[in-house]
């Protein structure tokens, strides 16, 4: 006779999901690196020049979906204090804004990129390497070791000689192409080194840094129910003097609609094409937590709100060039 296993649990020890406030588009005006700032504030008010038609034109396409309904757009900035941090942001913050209202644009909301990595003492992207789910292609032998030990992601089964597999007497088999695993006539492979291991700890690739940042736009992450950030309202005054002090993201604008939202659009420089590219190949093997994702899907239908089922057909793009 078989006995059932029944497991006991207190009501609280599941944390509750708290929600959070959701804006109908996130627009993302661009990123900021050193050699940017370096260039000085002509190079900024020249980028901000060519996004704002960009800018403008998303505002109207999201409210001409909504017509005759209120539309939340926020607007959002990424600065780089990752890879290679420069000034302060008593500095960097308050000629960037300058350079953004000089050309027409207001900023919403400012983020630190070393964030996506960890902030308020959260491993953020610990968070969402956890949600990796892999997609092996099929006939994996498992000769290629698993994300989480490789710090490697594909979309698909990459190129092959053939020479590990052939017998002693066999024809050799010769060279195979790579091949997507969703492929739609012919293959477009991606292959995204998304962390590598130092002596100093874990450096973080971009692309998975910048798909944590989709994530946060679009309010889908959750530290033991929490959201994973919280912007924090300052005034040029109380800006710190070094990156570690500011929080993840700033609330610039008092009156700004919510930071996170059902849809993200960014617009880019081409420089950013391939790290985007990478961003969509980790998010697509990305699982969402199902009670946030069932959350944000209930109050999308609730307003009325088309929300795709996949996580990468909310993001939308537009890529300009300095030319």
């Amino acid at each position: 006779m078989t006995v059932p296993e029944v497991t006991y649990s207190e009501s609280t020890a599941t944390p509750k999901v708290r929600s959070t406030p959701l804006s109908h588009l996130s627009i993302e005006l661009g990123h900021l690196y050193m050699e940017d700032f370096a260039a000085g504030p002509e190079r900024l008010r020249a980028q901000f020049r060519r996004v704002r038609p960009w800018a403008e034109a998303l505002r109207r396409m999201e409210a001409d979906s909504r017509p005759g309904q209120a539309t939340r757009i926020s607007t959002c900035f990424l600065i780089d204090d990752y890879f290679a941090p420069f000034g302060s942001p008593a500095e960097v913050l308050p000629a960037l804004v300058s350079a953004a209202e000089e050309s027409g644009l207001r900023i919403d909301y400012i983020a630190r990129e070393s964030a996506c990595a960890a902030a308020d003492g959260v491993e953020v992207a610990r968070i969402v390497e956890g949600r990796l789910v892999a997609d092996p292609p099929r006939g994996t032998n498992g000769s290629r070791p698993p994300t989480h030990q490789s710090g490697w992601l594909s979309n698909g089964e990459p190129p092959s000689t053939g020479v590990a597999v052939s017998e002693a007497m066999d024809a050799h088999p010769g060279w195979q192409p790579p091949r997507q695993n969703a492929v739609k006539n012919h293959s477009i492979y991606v292959d995204v080194e998304i962390w590598q291991e130092h002596k100093t700890g874990r450096l973080w690739a971009c692309p998975f840094l910048a798909a944590v940042w989709q994530l946060l736009r679009m309010g889908l992450l959750r530290d033991h129910g929490e959201p994973v950030w919280r912007p924090e309202p300052v005034t040029p005054a109380e800006l710190p003097g070094t990156w570690h002090e500011m929080p993840a993201v700033v609330q610039w604008e008092p009156r700004a609609a919510p930071f996170a939202a059902f849809r993200t659009a960014s617009v880019l420089d081409t420089r950013f094409i391939e790290i985007e590219q990478a961003v969509r190949v980790i998010l697509s093997q990305v699982a969402i937590q199902p009670e946030v994702g069932a959350q944000v899907a209930r109050r999308a239908a609730a307003e009325g709100v088309t929300l795709p089922d996949e996580v990468v057909d909310r993001i939308d793009y537009v890529f300009t060039s300095r030319a």
